[in-house]
This record gives structure tokens, C-alpha cells and sequence, in this order.
């Protein structure tokens, strides 16, 4: 049983990553009719949006520090952290330590920023084109970006911790009622779960409970006749592909500490997701959700010693295997509308 439930828990963990990555790209392809290959791109931003952020508050200027001096009395500079020298010791190192939840706050504005550019840049020439031409473009817009920030950062993986307070383990075992620290999570992938429930239900519930939203879904539907009746659905439209950015930057904001940012951990990703938009069907925000945790959770289970040992590399494949056997009988997807992507 606690084999079990770990790996539901490990399921749920990828699998909120792959929803909160395929919920941006089905928003852009629901409002937007466009297939977006810099998707994953945009989860890699955001996790250097964290990188970034962690750097800034962790700068340091040298100060003279009386109390120490060298072999020739002279007092020592010293490296002291500039948050340290703004709030104090105390404060100014917290808010260090919680730089990754911070960089939250740095990453909203970057990354609607980047969605506004990508769009009205680029983006917003290939809505008629066909989508081998929107995925040859987007693709390797993605690959631009991943150099850009290999150039900047380097090769390498960053590591990015979490607050310390956050770095422990929850002891489940306990919560069942079964031998302490026989099911132990890690703090921060929990975080991650909820975090990734909150943003999607706010995802939601921003398409169906503002005006906005209605606004967006109706064109998504019929895009002319919202036009028709005199609203600017182009503007609209723009803002949802900023929107799907945000969502993604936020993705990989809070994914940082848990995989070490590295130029090309979207890439990685976005195969990933777009076989979970495609099981869940094209344009279906419910479906990319859906999709992403029940992937997750059998990838999770397929990655058991005792299932790769009958079966080796099945942790490498299922969620191909189950998307070609989805695909087979239910070419739309699990809840994706008649006639998208069929022809």
C-alpha cells in the first residue's frame, strides 16, 4: 500500500507539471488556432526567471567591517548581501531564502511581456498558414531561445533551492496511521501539486466567471461573429497568449528547485506535453488537465523496478504507447471537439 500511494504522489507531481504546460498550449491553440513548439521554451524561461531572481537578491557589495582587521590593523571589507544591508540581517536573509516563491512576482511581468512580443511579432503572421508551417516556426523560435540562455547561464544545471523551511520531508505514514517514515515527500514537490491546482482552477475560473473570459471562450467558438458584434477579439487574444506564457513561466518558477534549471529542461518537456494535449484533445482545456495527471500517474507507476524489470524501458514509453492506443480509437482525443485535428 505505500509503495502505491508514493507513487500516486510521484504521479501527481509530474503530472502537474505536464497539465500546467499543456493548459498553456491548448490556450493558445483553442484562442489562437496556432500549434506553439516555443511552449516549452516559455517553462524554461521561467525557471531561469527564478535563477535570475535568486541572483539579484543574493548580491553582494563589499562594506568595511571595524570589528575585523588584518595582520596590519587595517580594517576588512567584507562581502555583505545588499537585502542585508536594506532590512537587516534577519529579514534581509529570509527574504534570500525565499527567493524562488518571490521570483513569482519578477516572473508575471516578464513573462507576459515575452507572450505579447512572441505574439504580435511573430506569432500572429501563421494564425491562416498551415500548422506544419506554425510548428517549423515555433519550433525553432525554441531553439533560439534555449541558445540565447545557454549563452547567458551555460550549460550547466543551476542549482536553485527551496526555503529552507520548505526543504524537509511530510511523513504520510503518520497521516495514514501507518510505521512513521514509511511513506515520506518531499515538502516542496506538495507545494508544487497545489500550486499547480490553485493556478489551473484560477485558470478556469477566469474563462467562466468573468466577462473576459466568456468573451475569449465565445470567440474561440466563433471568432468572426464575436468581431462582427465590434469587440477587438485580436486584443483579446493577445492578452490569453500572455496569459499562457504567465502560466508556463509560473510552471517552471516553482519547478526550479525541484529539476535544476538547464537551457534545454523545455525541450524536455514540451514532447512531453504536447502528446498530453493531443490524448486530451486539441482545443480542450479540461482534457490537457485531465491528460496531464492520468500520464503522469502511470509514467509514475511504469517507473516501478518490479514492472521495468518484466518490461524494461516501459517508464521511457508508456505514455506513447497510451496515446497511440488512444489516438487509434478516438482520434479527437479524450475530450476533444469532432473535426479538430481529424482531417
Amino acid at each position: 500500500m505505500d509503495a502505491i500511494i508514493l507513487q500516486i504522489l510521484n504521479g501527481l507531481d509530474k503530472g502537474s507539471a505536464y497539465a500546467l504546460i499543456a493548459l498553456g498550449l491548448t490556450l493558445i491553440f483553442g484562442t489562437l488556432g496556432v500549434v506553439n513548439f516555443a511552449h516549452g521554451a516559455l517553462f524554461m524561461i521561467g525557471a531561469f526567471c527564478a535563477v535570475t531572481f535568486q541572483r539579484l537578491l543574493s548580491w553582494s557589495t563589499k562594506v568595511v567591517d571595524e570589528t575585523r582587521t588584518d595582520f596590519l590593523g587595517n580594517p576588512l571589507q567584507v562581502d555583505v548581501y545588499v537585502m542585508q544591508s536594506w532590512f537587516g540581517d534577519e529579514v534581509g536573509q529570509a527574504i534570500i531564502n525565499w527567493s524562488v516563491p518571490l521570483a513569482i512576482l519578477f516572473a508575471i511581468p516578464v513573462m507576459a511581456l515575452i507572450g505579447v512580443v512572441m505574439e504580435r511579432g511573430l506569432i500572429k503572421h501563421f494564425y491562416k498558414r498551415p500548422h506544419a508551417d506554425q510548428i517549423l516556426v515555433t519550433f525553432g523560435l525554441a531553439i533560439v531561445l534555449q541558445e540565447i540562455v545557454k549563452a547567458f547561464y551555460g550549460a550547466n544545471p543551476i542549482q536553485t533551492p527551496a526555503p529552507p523551511a520548505l526543504s524537509g520531508v511530510f511523513d504520510f505514514g503518520v497521516l495514514l496511521g501507518f510505521d512513521p517514515f514509511t511513506i515520506t515527500y518531499p515538502y516542496w514537490r506538495l507545494i508544487y501539486f497545489v500550486f499547480a491546482a490553485v493556478l489551473i482552477g484560477g485558470v478556469f475560473a477566469f474563462l467562466r466567471y468573468t466577462t473576459f473570459g466568456m468573451v475569449v471562450r465565445a470567440g474561440m467558438a466563433d471568432r468572426e461573429t464575436v468581431g462582427l458584434l465590434g469587440i477587438n477579439i485580436d486584443k483579446r487574444f493577445t492578452i490569453m497568449f500572455a496569459i499562457a506564457a504567465c502560466v508556463a513561466g509560473l510552471a517552471g518558477v516553482m519547478y526550479a528547485p525541484i529539476n535544476a534549471p538547464n537551457y534545454h529542461m523545455g525541450m524536455d518537456f514540451l514532447v512531453l506535453s504536447f502528446v498530453v494535449v493531443v490524448v486530451g484533445g486539441m482545443g480542450s482545456l479540461p482534457g490537457a488537465v485531465l491528460a496531464g495527471f492520468l500520464l503522469g500517474i502511470l509514467e509514475s507507476f511504469a517507473s516501478i523496478p518490479a514492472v521495468i524489470d518484466v518490461i524494461p524501458g516501459i517508464n521511457q514509453i508508456i505514455i506513447y504507447l497510451v496515446a497511440i492506443a488512444i489516438l487509434l480509437t478516438r482520434p479527437r482525443g479524450l475530450m476533444g471537439r469532432a473535426g479538430v485535428m481529424e482531417d
